[in-house]
């Protein structure tokens, strides 16, 4: 069952097959203050059976439902509100801990994209992966990385999650399934698709019957003009992996807009290009989020292929905690601000008595905690050591690594120094 066979109307209402018409009704781009204007273009020939699996779908239109149609129970939602203030009050640490010195080189920060990662990763078992950007860290606490575990990275301990070595766009989790952060562009796509191309290799050639793992590939609008991103598309397409691609579209690449930047902004438009289902959603409400994440990973399990997913969002903070954010319009960021996914979330379960006001307080105070704890143990943990140098460098560790003797080379002064004999 695809987006063109279980629809729900309170989760996908503008649907449109594109054997029919292949641009959606226009509409207003979220960040834009223009309409789109939409050319028709000729479409090569293909069967009835493909035209009917491209599917284009809209749902950032969509309204929520009231009690009599709860999009969530109570324990999912408490669940969600935890994780996406967990995702904040972690952030909003990072920068505190920055500007006093605690971390080094670049920190991006995930403020007012919680929606996304709690929608979309809350929804996977333990053994589904997840490969991020270097905007990270909201990613791997959402994926079951202990808070310590992630902070400690950011201070370059050897408790982090790559013992130090990674730091803040490199997180990392072999017990978790995040297969890294990565600081350039488009360069974790053919990582996730890799690791979608192994859960079918074990489901059909090993005959590992219960292997339904999904991987999901995150990544911003910038990337969706790289070539990667297209080959892994059509690769993704052509074997029917098990993967949902996800832009996390906040509009902004660096200090570059993305309606600048792209001859047409509608990302989610290049998914039936490639024969996948396109869907955008309003990447500022996590429950819309979360009903397009069902449906694309769902699908994914049944051995329905990819979907790409883009989710319109909007940082709150510069592109980085060097970044003075000078770029964009004031009146745009207040817009962005105002329609907060903590807030409206947070609205949502009180209103339709999912949860109490007392609650939620309780779960923000337990999250407080457990970030300031984060903090403590990463700012008490020892720094690596200098033997770990040159370790997971070398494939033969003895081959450079360690010297005859067994001693590490980066142990002897003289290496550092450039005079030892190699």
């Amino acid at each position: 069952m695809g987006f063109a066979r279980v629809i729900h109307p309170h989760t996908l209402p503008l649907l449109a097959d594109t054997r029919a018409n292949p641009i959606a009704t226009p509409s207003l781009f979220l960040g834009s203050t223009r309409t789109l204007r939409h050319t028709l273009t000729h479409t090569r020939s293909i069967s009835s059976a493909q035209r009917r699996s491209v599917v284009a779908a809209k749902v950032s239109d969509v309204k929520l439902k009231p009690t009599t149609n709860l999009l969530v129970t109570k324990e999912e939602g408490l669940e969600v509100y935890e994780d996406m203030i967990l995702g904040r009050v972690f952030e909003d640490m990072c920068a505190q801990m920055y500007y006093r010195g605690k971390m080094f080189g670049f920190v991006h920060l995930y403020n007012g994209q919680e929606a996304v990662s709690s929608g979309f990763i809350k929804l996977l078992k333990k053994e589904d992966s997840v490969v991020s950007t270097y905007r990270d860290h909201v990613h791997a606490l959402s994926k079951g990385v202990p808070a310590r575990a992630v902070m400690s990275e950011l201070f370059g301990k050897t408790t982090g999650c790559c013992r130090g070595q990674g730091g803040s766009m490199h997180m990392f989790s072999a017990e978790h399934n995040v297969l890294g952060g990565f600081a350039f562009i488009g360069e974790g796509i053919p990582v996730a698709t890799g690791a979608a191309f192994t859960s079918k290799y074990k489901r059909e050639v090993l005959k590992e019957a219960d292997c339904d793992h999904v991987t999901l590939a995150f990544f911003g609008d910038g990337t969706a003009n790289n070539g990667q991103f297209f080959e892994c598309l059509n690769m993704a397409a052509l074997w029917k992996l098990p993967i949902i691609f996800v832009v996390e579209n906040n509009l902004w690449a660096i200090g570059m807009s993305h309606l600048r930047a792209t001859s047409d902004p509608e990302i989610w438009k290049k998914g039936p290009a490639f024969g996948m289902p396109g869907v955008h959603v309003d990447g500022m409400d996590v429950l819309k989020v979360r009903e397009v994440a069902k449906e694309a990973i769902g699908r994914a399990r049944r051995g329905e292929g990819p979907t790409l997913v883009e989710c319109e969002t909007y940082r709150f903070r510069g592109h980085s905690l060097a970044d003075p954010d000078e770029l964009r319009d004031p009146d745009e960021k207040a817009r962005y601000a105002a329609r907060d996914p903590i807030t409206q979330f947070k609205k949502y379960l009180i209103e339709n008595k999912l949860a109490s006001e007392a609650e939620l307080k309780a779960i923000e105070k337990k999250i407080d905690e457990v970030v300031e704890d984060s903090v403590e143990f990463a700012d008490e943990s020892p720094a690596p050591s200098r033997s770990q140098l040159l370790e997971n460098v070398f494939a033969d560790p003895r081959g450079f690594g360690i010297g005859p003797d067994g001693r590490y080379r980066c142990e002897d002064p003289k290496f550092t120094e450039g005079t030892a004999q190699v």
